[in-house]
């Protein structure tokens, strides 16, 4: 899986290019009108609810345009919040302040509205063994902020991009010509080139479940599109040979009838690809 350093360095080149994007060679609005040592101090307003995601982002924000911003935190990550909260204040140059706030605000009512619905689904998975994860139908550009709202949402990540882990597919396996096939000549690929990466395989039936079991070297099986007595019987085939992980249209109604199948995983696209942005602002305060 990605590590820490790959991680925080997605999250610089995220803030770089935001900056870049939104202010290219300055601020005109702010230049135009506040002094260079005007100081000011703004709040970041809820007017909506939910759960606050983003607090550890804006606070690297505020730092990479000045350093000498002051922010107090006085909501953390992962809080419960309803409309009138105030999540933290900014105090300092009145031109960086307002140099920060679009991209403070995009990427917290985007990480909210994530962290929200993941939130959500962990909730109706209480009382399972099952976990939550992610997948890679992110926003582009931003895929870090918002796995990392869904773990702030108390789901887990899956594989961050193609790189950290090999997921043979219907299509990997259709142009390899057969399940065993892929996985063979993965096995191979990965002795031949030193990578230790994790090999997980998606089966479209039982037959493909058994056929992937023939194999060594699986780590987890994609139950793909099943439904619930399909997904029990693959669960049973399966036993403790490896992981297993159900996927394909899961939504609020049917995550907990796919958890009590017994699968140890949960993939749902909808968590960072269908979300409702929350409502925040960043007001000055007189």
């Amino acid at each position: 899986m990605i590590t820490k350093e790959q991680f925080s360095n997605e999250i610089d080149i995220i803030i770089a290019n935001a900056i870049r994007e939104d202010v290219g060679d300055g601020d005109h609005s702010s230049l135009a009108c506040i002094p260079d040592n005007a100081r000011g101090k703004a709040k970041l307003l809820v007017k909506d609810k939910g759960v606050i995601a983003g607090v550890a982002f804006a606070k690297k924000v505020f730092a990479y345009v000045d350093k000498s911003l002051r922010v107090d935190i006085l909501i953390e990550d992962g809080t419960e919040v309803s409309y009138g909260d105030i999540v933290l204040t900014v105090e300092g140059s009145s031109q960086s302040i307002l140099k920060c706030e679009r991209t403070v605000l995009n990427a917290m009512q985007r990480m909210s509205a994530v962290a929200t619905k993941t939130r959500m689904f962990v909730n109706l998975l209480k009382g399972t063994k099952t976990s939550v994860l992610d997948t890679r139908k992110t926003t582009p550009g931003i895929r870090a902020l918002e796995k990392w709202a869904v773990r702030i949402g108390g789901g887990e990540n899956h594989r961050f991009a193609l790189y950290d882990m090999i997921m043979l597919k219907d299509n990997h396996i259709d142009f390899a010509g057969g399940i065993t096939k892929a996985i063979e000549m993965t096995k191979q690929y990965l002795q031949e080139s030193g990578k230790d990466l994790k090999i997980m395989v998606e089966a479209r039936d039982l037959t493909e479940v058994e056929e992937i079991l023939r194999n060594t070297g699986v780590y987890r099986i994609l139950i793909d599109n099943f439904d619930y007595e399909d997904t029990k019987k693959a669960v049973k085939l399966i036993g403790n040979k490896c992981l297993t992980e159900s996927s394909g249209n899961i939504n609020e109604n049917t995550i907990r009838h796919y958890a009590e199948c017994g699968v140890n995983y949960i993939s749902c696209g909808a968590i960072t690809h269908s979300v409702h942005n929350m409502d925040l602002s960043l007001k000055a305060v007189n």
